[in-house]
């Protein structure tokens, strides 16, 4: 079953968004997750981490400055 879960990593310093990110690709198995980050290099780091757990990142940033990094597995 695809399922979409959302992640809220604002506020949350290096490595925690990732390692956030990391387990909850693992724990959907197949489906979307969905993480805001308002920190450049969270981004880049949550990119990775999709990247490595199999899913593809597209990545758009809101009028706040919140990135909204949604992953596919």
């Amino acid at each position: 079953m695809s399922e979409t879960k959302t992640i809220d990593a604002r506020g949350l310093s290096c490595p925690e968004p990732a390692m956030l990110t990391r387990e909850a690709l693992l724990s959907i198995g197949k489906g979307k997750l969905v993480v805001l980050t308002d920190s450049y290099t969270s981004r880049t780091n949550i990119q990775r981490t999709g990247k490595l757990a199999g899913g593809n990142a597209e990545i758009t940033q809101d009028a706040d400055e919140t990135y909204r990094i949604t992953l596919k597995k």
